[in-house]
């Protein structure tokens, strides 16, 4: 190659080394080569300015000590042995590794320094100025420590403020799982506030509980808000009555991220709509009385008037003659008895107990409650004698219903007029069912009609709020129809009306259908208690203190078939059971004035002699409360007074069980 050639390639490597640097001084990062004598090679003006290195430095050759020294010596590798900081640094340069690190300069600013290893030896290396990115950083970095700070402060608060309220609050995630609970909801189910969480809710509830539950906690997690009670025992033996709320946790597209659960303790709450309930019931007792009373001394007519012909007759009668006086007798006894029992299991009542009953059964008798109890200008019509539809309720909660309604429409009829209640059954569909308030289906209806001074509309939007009424202070209560109306809304139906003044008010109740299956005609029934089950002369011990009373059983006991021995003691009765192996039972009444017990007596005897069949019999109503004992009673008690058919049943009952 000539001079001119070798000048000319020189010239065009240069111009491209000059463009080149000049690409490099256009980048916002420093840059530099060193070889493999750790000798700079290449440079751009970006590691000048970014590191305020002196202009000397700037020429191939120049070793990387000089600029390890430069560094050294103004402070920036921070105090101490200048020499050392030097040969260190060259030390790990010699090593060609690649290498990261940060370095804060005096002045605060932050240079990240990347350095790559060449094949020949030496390393390629990058200085980037990070300061405001690492002040980003620390700017974050501070904002989400403080958020995290006010967080964690904001639970404080939130768990200080569910901690003192006076409820039962948690949440629950899909599965289901608990994520969160107050320190009452996890007192109420013997856990801590730690320990609750990411539990499953039916560990934590208990299976049993969780079964009752569960159905409501899935219409939740499906967007339903849903309200439900249940009851649960405390751990001191009392039952709790809980009254929840779950709200579904929902995004803007519908989805269920969890529910929030709200429970109170509404034991009070319960007592005290028993208390009023009672209240209403024992209202409704008194308005009976003055019917009742009609009919009772009806009864006492009849008994009274064939005792007199019976006590006037000087000659022996004959038997024709006889029976025609003691019949009308004995069944003024019997509807006098079922009269008392009626109205006794009718105003003693109890708090919610749903069953599945038969509503005829329910219609019929409070239509016999109510006959003579109503002035004579109102006919009192009862229809619906199909005894095949049922309903799961309280039955003398209903009871209850149907006599506050029968005494409202007796009221706006004071010039007389037709009370009716009807019973029949009615499918729902869906937009009837959505109108009152309940799924569609079948469902028993009972219909109480009045031919009334009816209501307007106004009335008929307010006739169920509670302690609305439109009678004069001091005669109405106002709660009659809002129980009523709370009742039927209980046991899932629902209640409609319909009224028009001058015309009349028809309330219909919806309840959620059960079918029984046929029950037996009464005919067949009569026909089968007609034949008594005798006795074969067993000895049976009756321990009864009243002498008329003991006289009229042992006959009855006789006629049966059976031998009677006749105790008037508890001690008495306690020493011929124990003594007297051919005994085969024991009859004995429960309210024996100033002596043990016949409950106690009986359990007595049954330790001692468990061959012996012992059934109880008593003339008060709540016997439980008189004898100091509870109603759970393993023994048959029979109610006073009893026919012989009940008294043979449960002989049989007691004597073939032993057997």
């Amino acid at each position: 190659m000539n001079y001119s050639a070798a000048m000319e390639e020189t010239q065009q490597l240069k111009t491209q080394l000059d463009l080149m640097q000049a690409a490099l001084d256009h980048i916002n990062q420093g840059f530099s080569v060193f070889d493999a004598d750790l000798k700079l090679v290449a440079w751009n003006r970006g590691l000048w300015e970014m590191l305020d290195f002196p202009q000397t430095l700037a020429r191939r050759g120049t070793h990387l000590e000089a600029f390890l020294r430069v560094n050294a010596e103004r402070g920036e590798y921070g105090p101490g042995d200048i020499e050392g900081k030097i040969q260190r640094r060259l030390a790990r340069a010699k090593l060609f590794e690649p290498h990261y690190f940060e370095r804060i300069r005096p002045n605060g600013q932050v240079i990240a320094v990347s350095g790559t290893p060449l094949p020949q030896g030496g390393f390629v290396t990058t200085y980037s100025d990070v300061t405001e990115d690492r002040r980003r950083q620390e700017k974050l970095e501070r904002t989400v420590e403080e958020r995290t700070r006010a967080l964690q402060q904001s639970e404080d608060w939130l768990r200080l403020v569910t901690d003192n309220i006076p409820a039962l609050i948690a949440y629950l995630s899909p599965g289901p799982v608990f994520r969160f609970a107050n320190r009452r909801y996890a007192d109420w189910f013997g856990q801590s506030v730690t320990s609750i969480a990411g539990r499953p809710a039916p560990e934590v509830v208990g299976e049993d509980l969780f079964r009752e539950i569960a159905p409501h906690i899935e219409r939740a997690f499906e967007g339903n808000a849903v309200s439900y009670e249940y009851e649960r025992t405390r751990p001191d033996g009392t039952l709790a009555y809980m009254r929840s709320t779950l709200i579904p946790d929902m995004t803007k597209d519908g989805r269920t991220l969890g529910i929030f659960v709200l429970s109170l303790d509404a034991t009070d709450q319960k007592q005290a709509e028993a208390a009023l309930v009672q209240s209403q019931r024992m209202d409704a007792v008194g308005k009976l009385t003055g019917g009742l009373a009609h009919d009772f001394n009806n009864l006492l007519a009849i008994l009274m008037g064939n005792l007199l012909t019976l006590g006037r007759m000087e000659d022996p009668v004959s038997k024709e003659i006889l029976d025609a006086r003691l019949s009308p007798m004995l069944e003024a006894t019997k509807r006098g008895s079922d009269l008392i029992q009626r109205l006794l299991a009718f105003s003693r009542g109890k708090a919610i107990d749903p069953q599945t009953v038969s509503l005829a059964g329910i219609v019929s008798s409070a239509g016999r409650l109510l006959d003579g109890s109503l002035p004579s200008s109102i006919e009192l019509t009862v229809r619906g004698t199909d005894e095949t539809i049922a309903a799961r309720i309280d039955p003398t909660q209903m009871e209850t219903a149907l006599i506050n309604l029968a005494f409202n429409a007796r009221d706006a009829m004071p010039d007389g007029g037709t009370l009716t209640i009807a019973l029949d059954e009615t499918r729902l569909d869906e937009l009837e069912a959505k109108d009152l308030g309940i799924a569609p289906g079948a469902y028993a209806r009972i219909a109480v009609g009045d031919t009334g001074s009816g209501m307007d509309a106004d009335t008929q939007l307010k006739v169920f709020e509670p302690f609305f009424t439109t009678k004069s202070f001091g005669t109405g209560s106002g709660l009659g129809l809002s129980m009523v109306y709370g009742f039927i809304r209980q046991s899932g139906g629902a209640i409609q009306i319909s009224s028009a003044l001058g015309v009349g008010t028809w309330l219909t109740l919806y309840l959620p259908l059960v079918r029984l299956k046929a029950v037996q005609s009464p005919a067949t029934q009569s026909g089968q208690a007609a034949t008594l089950k005798r006795g074969q002369g067993e000895l049976l011990l009756l321990v009864e203190d009243d002498p008329d009373v003991a006289n009229t059983v042992t006959d009855q006991l006789q006629n049966l078939g059976y031998s009677v021995l006749l105790a008037e003691s508890a001690e008495d009765a306690r020493t011929l059971a124990l003594e007297l192996p051919e005994l085969r039972g024991v009859i004995s009444d429960i309210i024996m004035p100033g002596q043990v017990n016949g409950l106690a007596l009986a359990r007595e005897i049954r330790g001692k002699r468990g061959d012996l069949g012992i059934a109880l019999m008593s003339g008060y109503a709540d016997w439980s409360s008189l004898s100091g004992q509870d109603r759970s009673c393993e023994f048959p008690v029979l109610a006073k007074p009893f026919a012989d058919d009940q008294l043979a049943d449960t002989l049989q009952q007691i004597l073939m069980k032993d057997r």
